[in-house]
């Protein structure tokens, strides 16, 4: 049995969309730019607030800064009124901690963001390690996080899995030489999934257990 899981935060564990599509709608309707569907949001997450705050502002360049500035002071204060955690992730993080397997987050989330999220969402869960998005350091889809998380709980890339609902995550873990699972239940296709590596797929919180557990 490997001793670490890996798991991507925003459409693995959390339904955060709500919030961050309302952060952001908000933050573009400041400035009267055009604002978005939720279902719009599913393909402007994933790579930062940053490339978020891109995807949202689209040829208002001349805004990015602006938007940005607000999103980030919005989405602090409200990221927490309509997400979830996704039904059964609780019971599964639990299992793996009681199991003696380490559980940690890499996300691409900024890093108080993440910290605030977790510990909302999943009070009674220990990461052993949180790992957002820091200034100066790469993220996702380089596998520079995923493979420092290994090396700080002293486990080499063969001992981790990685999880996650993007071909971002996929790519990320792939690179770093560790095993992937990709979840059904979050934001992208199952097609996004396999076309980028996932070594397994997963439609539900208890197969996601059996595999790592078996």
């Amino acid at each position: 049995m490997k001793k670490c899981v890996i798991f991507d935060l925003d459409g693995t564990l959390v339904h955060s969309l709500p919030d961050i599509a309302a952060a952001m709608n908000r933050s573009l309707a400041k400035f009267c730019l055009p604002v978005y569907e939720e279902s719009a949001y599913k393909y402007k997450v994933g790579n930062g607030v940053l490339k978020l705050t891109e995807r949202a502002v689209g040829t208002h360049t001349e805004y990015y800064r602006q938007v940005l500035e607000a999103y980030k002071a919005d989405y602090a204060v409200n990221n927490q009124v309509n997400s979830h955690a996704y039904k059964g992730v609780p019971e599964v993080l639990k299992a793996l901690c009681e199991k003696g397997i380490a559980v940690c987050v890499l996300t691409n989330k900024d890093q108080a963001d993440a910290e605030r999220v977790l510990g909302h969402y999943f009070p009674d869960v220990h990461f052993s390690v949180i790992r957002g998005r820091r200034e100066g350091e790469p993220l996702k889809p380089d596998p520079t996080g995923a493979l420092a998380i290994a090396a700080s709980l002293g486990l080499t890339p063969e001992d981790c899995w990685y999880v996650g609902d993007t071909g971002t995550d996929m790519n990320c873990g792939n690179a770093a030489q560790m095993e992937t699972i990709g979840v059904l239940w979050g934001y992208r296709p199952r097609e996004e999934l396999t076309a980028s590596g996932a070594r397994h797929l997963v439609s539900q919180p208890e197969e996601l257990l059996e595999l790592i557990t078996a």
